[in-house]
């Protein structure tokens, strides 16, 4: 079963970009050059977008290529298809990877067990609920990266069709 989905490299050092093309290239198969276009909401640094079309895993098989390295902004995103939940993935240099399960409406879906498991923290007075919630949703890598986000409107997307 296919999906489909795009990567969104937010902002990448220079020197960072061929590898980022290489570790992508890597996943899908195929050679992948990035139309890459400074990123205005950090100096210095590019930006990049990705449309692909490929087995469900993909996504999860492009954020783990791209997660070692710190200097990196990146978003992937995945379709929910008929066999599987969409996904989504974010990763900043200072919070890491996030991962999200996320419906046909693009809602991201919290599972039971992480929702109890957020409660209890709270009810033992290790957290507090609201802050809780607020990392299953993936808010602060949402705070982080908005500015990205607003930072690429109208930059170009290259489309990749039937990654295998």
């Amino acid at each position: 079963m296919t999906t489909r989905g795009v990567l969104y490299v937010h902002s990448a050092p220079r020197a960072l970009c061929p590898h980022v093309e290489w570790a992508v290239a890597g996943v899908v198969g195929v050679r992948v050059q990035l139309d890459w276009i400074r990123q205005p909401a950090s100096p210095g640094t590019w930006r990049a977008e990705l449309s692909w079309r490929g087995e469900v895993g993909t996504a999860s098989k492009l954020a783990s290529a791209l997660r070692g390295w710190h200097l990196l902004r990146f978003e992937v995103t995945a379709e929910p298809c008929a066999t599987a939940e969409g996904e989504r993935y974010s990763a900043t240099p200072e919070l890491g990877i996030f991962h999200a399960v996320t419906g046909i409406h693009g809602d991201i879906l919290i599972p039971e067990d992480r929702l109890r498991a957020a409660m209890v923290r709270a009810a033992r007075g290790e957290t507090v609920l609201e802050a809780e919630l607020s990392k299953l949703l993936g808010k602060p890598w949402d705070d982080e990266l908005e500015s990205f986000r607003y930072a690429g409107e109208g930059a170009p997307v290259r489309w990749l069709h039937q990654v295998v």
